[in-house]
């Protein structure tokens, strides 16, 4: 056993401090931001926020409404490989394919990767794969990265989800291209309190994306954002991605079901190792496991859109403060500043 001393922090933790800007408008700020692969050398051009692969976040129709936008989704696993057939074949509103903004996520059980080739062949223009666990720290793990990436050295892997540095590493050498960072910090993730296992997230990205950038590699933020202020650290912290989840449910296009309460209408939402996600997916909790996952319900949000012009408007205000022109300068414009925790805050008149 040891202790580790050294702070980390969280989003609550930090401010990010105003500096002088030569910026007339919001409008003048550039979100896109172009990637070059590691593995593959191919790129890819767009704003840099993904829907997170959870079903009532990560569907076709977020996909499809993102992409008009020019953001990402990384679409649930659970849909049968004829409705991607389906969703390839109808196109897209805005410029471009919708296929070239989107992931087909899996898991790593022969019969997840089977699925995937299933896929695959249908719809042979997709780029990203999403090869997600829980727990990224097995060589298990690693090992189907490799398989993976040996099969399809054509496709973009991003994987996860780790917290530190050196997994970071060793997943982008055993084929990965972008590495999935975060372990509990979902506001439906229960792992912190069912395992005790975790690492705040803002300390995460800085770490994981000082070992990702050099060796050529990418990271996303997933899990922690409550507000567009918490995406804008993130990228502030180095994260090239970020992966949203309990900020985009609650909309039409997640498709959850509508439920009314005292003349409000809410959405339920819940993490995929959840008792309702296994219980629907899986026919319930295995003996050997834990959920680690809650349900919960958030107020009906109507489209999708508006909460994109916030989130993303939000994003263009950051910018502002700090003199970054571009998103991929915020980083390099970013101090954060510690906020003190507040000791009985109680105010008298």
């Amino acid at each position: 056993m040891r202790i580790e001393a050294d702070l980390k922090l969280g989003f609550k933790d930090v401010l990010i401090r105003p500096k002088r800007s030569t910026l007339g408008s919001r409008a003048q700020v550039r979100l896109e931001r172009t990637f070059k692969f590691r593995h593959t050398g191919r790129t890819w051009t767009g704003i840099p926020v993904i829907a997170a692969n959870m079903d009532t976040v990560g569907t076709f129709e977020m996909a499809a409404a993102l992409s008009e936008r020019g953001l990402f989704t990384a679409v649930h696993k659970h849909y049968p490989v004829e409705s991607w057939s389906a969703f390839a074949t109808v196109p897209p509103n805005g410029a471009g394919h919708r296929l070239t903004n989107v992931a087909v996520s899996t898991g790593i059980l022969d019969s997840d990767l089977a699925k995937l080739e299933r896929i695959l062949e249908r719809c042979p223009e997709l780029l990203f794969i999403c090869m997600d666990v829980a727990n990224g720290y097995s060589e298990y793990f690693a090992e189907q990265i490799g398989k993976v990436r040996a099969r399809h050295p054509d496709k973009i892997i991003m994987a996860g989800n780790v917290v530190t540095g050196e997994m970071v590493e060793q997943l982008l050498l055993s084929g990965a291209d972008i590495v999935k960072v975060g372990i509990g910090p979902g506001s439906v993730c229960t792992t912190r309190v069912k395992t005790g296992v975790g690492y705040p997230q803002l300390s995460a990205i800085i770490e994981c994306a000082d070992a990702a950038h050099g060796l050529s590699g990418q990271i996303v933020s997933d899990g922690g954002c409550t507000c567009a202020g918490d995406v804008a650290k993130a990228f502030g912290a180095g994260a090239d991605f970020v992966m949203l989840g309990g900020m985009l449910a609650g909309h039409d296009e997640g498709g959850g079901e509508i439920l009314e309460r005292d003349g409000q209408r809410f959405v339920e939402f819940y993490g995929m190792s959840s008792r309702a996600a296994m219980e629907k997916y899986s026919g319930g909790v295995a003996e050997y496991r834990a959920s680690e996952g809650k349900t919960v319900t958030v107020p009906y949000r109507g489209p999708v859109a508006e909460t994109i012009k916030d989130i993303l408007g939000g994003l263009r205000s950051a910018c502002t403060y700090v003199g970054a022109s571009q998103l991929k300068e915020l980083t390099k414009r970013t101090t954060f500043v510690r906020v003190a925790e507040q000791q009985n805050p109680i105010f008298e008149a």
